[in-house]
């Protein structure tokens, strides 16, 4: 079931969609590529089967397609991410129920088609339920758990030289969670809830401010903070605790 919101009128409604209209699904990938959304993969309705199939919804006629695809799909999964880079769908990591990926695949939405990637030595551990994002042409995961293991890092993938990086941002880390919502907003990562944190609220600033590296040196440097203003020691503690 397909359901819409405006955001200028602020009303819910259920759009009148057609074509090949794909059945109910949970845990599946989303994108958004100029008025075309990109589902990939999740747990169908019926049967309940992890897929590997595409559909394209172009919401200017809300009609759906299945894509017929070539090249080599990734395995069926759930719980993983798909994100748009130009043209091409970048798809990470995922469950299998009993296994979890840390391989990126990519999808050329111009020519439908999977392209072969190449190995790459340095790779962020299996997870699902983590959170993918873009920024100035490169792909950030961040967070996530492998059934074993919850994690709180952040890696970088450039698709220019395939490769992987981990990042390490200054700063309080989050705490390690997965199943969160996350949001880019001008420079910045909003990071909030997360399905053992629900209330907690972060932000990833890749473009901080003279005064945000003034107070993160402060507390990095255990500066003493007794004559500083009232809003400032507040701003402080809220960059040290998850009290609001």
């Amino acid at each position: 079931m397909l359901h819409a919101f405006d955001v200028d009128a602020h009303i819910w409604f259920k759009p009148q969609v057609s074509g090949t209209v794909q059945e109910g699904r949970r845990y599946h990938s989303a994108c958004v590529l100029g008025k075309v959304i990109f589902t990939h993969g999740g747990y169908n309705q019926t049967g309940y089967n992890h897929t590997n199939d595409i559909y394209k919804l172009d919401t200017t006629t809300m009609v759906w397609t299945l894509i017929n695809t070539t090249g080599t799909p990734p395995p069926a999964s759930y719980r993983h991410s798909a994100t748009i880079i130009g043209t091409k769908m970048f798809v990470f990591g995922g469950s299998g129920g009993l296994w979890n990926l840390n391989t990126i695949r990519v999808f050329d939405t111009e020519i439908n088609h999977w392209l072969d990637t190449p190995s790459t030595q340095l790779l962020p551990e299996e997870r699902c339920d983590h959170s993918a994002f873009t920024y100035n042409g490169e792909l950030y995961i961040f967070c996530g758990s492998n059934w074993n293991k919850t994690f709180n890092d952040v890696w970088k993938f450039s698709p220019e030289t395939f490769s992987w990086k981990k990042v390490e941002p200054k700063g309080k880390h989050p705490h390690r969670m997965e199943d969160m919502c996350c949001c880019m907003v001008g420079d910045r990562i909003i990071l909030f809830g997360a399905d053992n944190r629900p209330g907690d609220l972060y932000v990833l600033d890749f473009s901080p401010s003279l005064n945000i590296l003034c107070k993160l040196a402060v507390i990095q440097y255990g500066l003493d903070q007794s004559e500083l203003p009232h809003n400032i020691r507040w701003e402080l503690a809220a960059m040290t605790s998850n009290s609001n």
